[in-house]
């Protein structure tokens, strides 16, 4: 996720916009030239610009093909330090070994919806221009309509009510499905008037009643925490001692799987207060002070989408990648996606 589109120069050479907290980020990453970085959100591109101007070589990986083909001035600049590839950042380990960049010093991961796509109704991501109902990051496989057509009612609600954190998560199901039944949903306003209607907007209220039901379908329909947690065990394997691992995140389910995730990596003595010591993890991973970093007050103030970021970061350790256990992490079992593509279900 990317801040306001702002004109400007970062070490002297010109980009599109400055992502959210770029200050911090680079604090973290502590970039010098000849080091190797992979940036797993390439988006608009402001992470990985400050990362080669800082002399660095950059591998930078996004699942959406309007950012590679906007990217393709940056590598003509950069020539031989910048490598632009399309996929998920959960293949990174792929994509760098294709890349010849096996061990780096550093991985950023900037998750969420970009401004770009935001700013995209054709993307249909958000509810306040009306666009097809689509919230694919990648333009490929099952579509939020799908989702709102084909799924089930107790489906619906599961994926509203864990994913978008609804607290009416079952009457904006109850909606959607007897609202299909006269007409499938094919844009993002006439979802956003449905769920209107079921959660029923409050003078005192700060969002608009459908954000948290269209946060939710762009979860699921991009399988975000699935994404995300198979990218922090990609990114542990990648690194080289020393190395620095910088997420950051602007909701809640994300910012708590990589914080289990460190939590997981940091070692110590594993047990409960139910049960004893059981084993002795060597971390592979270790944090310095919280590890956790907040947008500055000058920042909030001028752009609202850096207000929830978070950074979240650690630094490798020379231990081994430990064993890339998704349990660690509680992400629900909800329907399979595959399951939704134009009514398989």
């Amino acid at each position: 996720m990317t801040g306001s589109n702002i004109g400007g120069n970062i070490a002297g050479g010109p980009v599109r916009h400055v992502p959210v907290m770029l200050n911090e980020v680079l604090a973290c990453l502590s970039p010098a030239e000849g080091q190797s970085f992979i940036d797993g959100t390439f988006g608009a591109g402001g992470y990985t610009e400050a990362l080669l101007q800082a002399g660095a070589a950059v591998l930078a990986i996004d699942r959406d093909p309007n950012a590679i083909r906007g990217g393709s001035d940056m590598v003509a600049r950069y020539k031989n330090r910048l490598t632009l590839r399309q996929g998920e950042f959960s293949n990174m380990r792929e994509l760098a070994e294709s890349s010849a960049m096996n061990r780096v010093d550093g991985v950023v991961l900037d998750i969420g919806v970009s401004s770009m796509q935001l700013d995209e109704a054709e993307r249909g991501f958000s509810f306040q221009k009306d666009g097809p109902l689509d919230m694919r990051m990648s333009q490929q496989g099952v579509s939020a309509a799908d989702v709102v057509n084909h799924a089930s009612q107790p489906d619906l609600t599961r994926i509203i009510g864990l994913l978008g954190e609804e607290k009416k998560a079952s009457a904006v199901s109850r909606e959607i499905v007897k609202a299909r039944e006269v007409a499938k949903f094919a844009t993002t306003l006439e979802l956003a008037t449905v769920v209107e209607k079921a959660v029923r907007r409050k003078p005192q209220d700060k969002i608009h009643p459908a954000t948290r039901t269209f946060q939710a379908l762009r979860i699921f329909v991009n399988q975000e925490l699935q994404q995300l947690a198979k990218a922090l065990f990609a990114a542990e394997e990648l690194l080289k001692a020393g190395g620095n691992l910088v997420v950051v995140t602007f909701h809640s389910l994300e910012d708590r799987i990589v914080k289990l995730f460190f939590r997981d990596r940091c070692g110590g003595e594993q047990g409960s207060r139910h049960m004893p010591m059981v084993e002795k993890k060597m971390a592979s991973f270790e944090i310095a002070g919280r590890g956790l970093l907040k947008a500055s007050v000058g920042e909030a103030g001028t752009n609202p989408r850096a207000r929830s970021a978070k950074v979240r970061w650690g630094k490798r350790t020379s231990g081994v990648p430990l064993v890339a256990d998704m349990s660690i992490f509680g992400i629900p079992n909800l329907v399979e996606l595959s399951d939704l593509q134009t009514g398989g279900r």
